[in-house]
């Protein structure tokens, strides 16, 4: 089951990477600001899916060999729950507004919350991996 959670981890962390510094960066030097932020509108709700359900089934796997790892995918899981439900809809409606004060605040709080789910998935990949 190891590597089953390996695995999977792997597949969150990679996918996480490569959506926050590859998809997302593209988008934006590749088109117009308009366009690239309507697009990763509709991306997002999609890549926040992939992170709690990949989130959930690596915490699955992972309990039976690592309760405090499977905590940490728990928690991405989770608080990737609450990005998609409650944070990306206000970041949206404060970009809707032309709100860019709480904009800026809301979207910081979803990079710092990205990159503490790369962290943790991170750490998971070493611990399983020792």
């Amino acid at each position: 089951m190891t590597q089953i959670s390996l695995l999977l981890t792997a597949f969150l962390f990679g996918g996480m990477v490569l959506y926050s510094f590859g998809f997302a960066a593209i988008a934006f030097h590749a088109l117009p600001a308009k366009t690239a932020g309507g697009l990763l509108r509709a991306a997002f709700p999609w890549f926040y899916l992939f992170v709690i359900v990949t989130g959930a089934a690596g915490a699955l796997a992972t309990l039976s060999s690592s309760g405090r790892a499977a905590a940490y995918l728990a928690v991405i899981a989770v608080t990737a729950l609450f990005a998609r439900q409650i944070l990306m809809p206000a970041i949206n409606a404060a970009t809707d507004a032309g709100n860019k004060t709480r904009f800026n605040l809301l979207h910081g709080l979803s990079v710092v919350l990205t990159l503490g789910h790369i962290v943790l998935a991170a750490w998971v990949i070493l611990q399983l991996a020792a």
